[in-house]
């Protein structure tokens, strides 16, 4: 049974506005949507996280539900998308690492790394509730962002997107839940296979490896995740129910996705100035994907995250 609320309070939490996430339900099918549009080189920057921890942590705490005109509503299924043309995320902002890494600033490394941590916790758990949650990708899902890909019930992709690893490029890996999410669909053997080849696979190879759920054409991802939800309606309660037993089955604890981020947070600081100059040429191709930000150092975004990093 759901606790008392006290709706003041709720609709404050609920009416906050978010600047780097678009979020949006589905009253017919009980569809959260949420949708990632960063300011800046479409990586998971520090503002961005803040919003999705505050967001979701409302919804757990409201018992996985959400406000809608006025009313609280049970939500069934939770969408996690991207509003960024052909990319869902490129994962963590390279540029800004850089800095960190440099500085040797490892609190703050740690501070970003276990943000990551708890928002990809609080989805593989479903927020606490019986909600079958759901990755659409639609482009480019690299690094953390395959990890926030992983760490959903379902994956759909079109045809047209990539996922991959590519931290071993830069002589690092991905330490925010790729180990021990990507073992969990195809083995721990493949896994590290698909880690240390820092290989960007088609949506095709992904959905032939056991990765990708649901693969459909380019342009009707919104399409095939309702279908998904239409089909599998009379169903639901059972379908949770199983996606459930995953996690009892094969538990992701949130002790474990910390201390494999304490790993990554020291492997990052053993990185040398080769490694990090093949970073810094990493950050500048993801600043390429945003209009004007061919630039060869941080721009506004990044060193106003960089300083809230340092007073973090």
């Amino acid at each position: 049974m759901n606790a008392p609320v006290d709706f003041n309070v709720i609709e404050g939490m609920f009416r906050r506005q978010y600047k780097q996430i678009e979020v949006r339900f589905d009253p017919e099918h009980a569809t959260a949507w949420t949708y990632l549009k960063p300011s800046g080189a479409p990586c998971f920057n520090l503002g961005m996280l803040e919003e999705l921890r505050a967001h979701d942590s409302t919804i757990e705490s409201c018992g996985g539900r959400v406000l809608y005109k006025g009313d609280l509503h049970q939500i069934h299924y939770y969408v996690g998308a991207s509003r960024i043309e052909g990319i869902f995320s490129l994962g963590g902002n390279l540029a800004n690492l850089v800095l960190l890494i440099k500085s040797g600033d490892r609190d703050t490394l740690m501070h970003y790394a276990k943000l990551c941590v708890d928002n990809m916790y609080q989805r593989i758990c479903g927020y606490g509730s019986p909600i079958t949650t759901i990755s659409l990708v639609q482009g480019e899902a690299l690094g953390g962002g395959f990890e926030t890909v992983l760490a959903s019930n379902v994956i759909v992709a079109e045809r047209r997107s990539r996922m991959g690893l590519p931290e071993i490029l830069f002589n690092l890996f991905p330490g925010n839940g790729a180990y021990s999410l990507l073992a969990r669909r195809v083995g721990m053997k493949r896994a590290e296979e698909m880690i240390l080849s820092g290989r960007v696979y088609t949506a095709e190879e992904m959905h032939a490896a056991g990765v990708v759920d649901v693969l459909v054409e380019d342009g009707t991802g919104e399409a095939a995740v309702q279908d998904y939800i239409r089909r599998n309606e009379r169903r639901r309660n059972g379908l949770q129910a199983v996606f459930s037993c995953r996690q009892h089955f094969h538990p992701v604890t949130h002790e474990e996705l910390l201390n494999i981020a304490n790993v990554w947070v020291n492997a990052a600081l053993r990185l040398e100035d080769k490694d990090l100059k093949l970073m810094s040429r990493l950050a500048r191709s993801q600043a390429k994907l945003v209009p004007g930000g061919a630039t060869a150092k941080p721009d506004a975004v990044e060193r106003e995250e960089t300083q809230h990093y340092a007073t973090a």
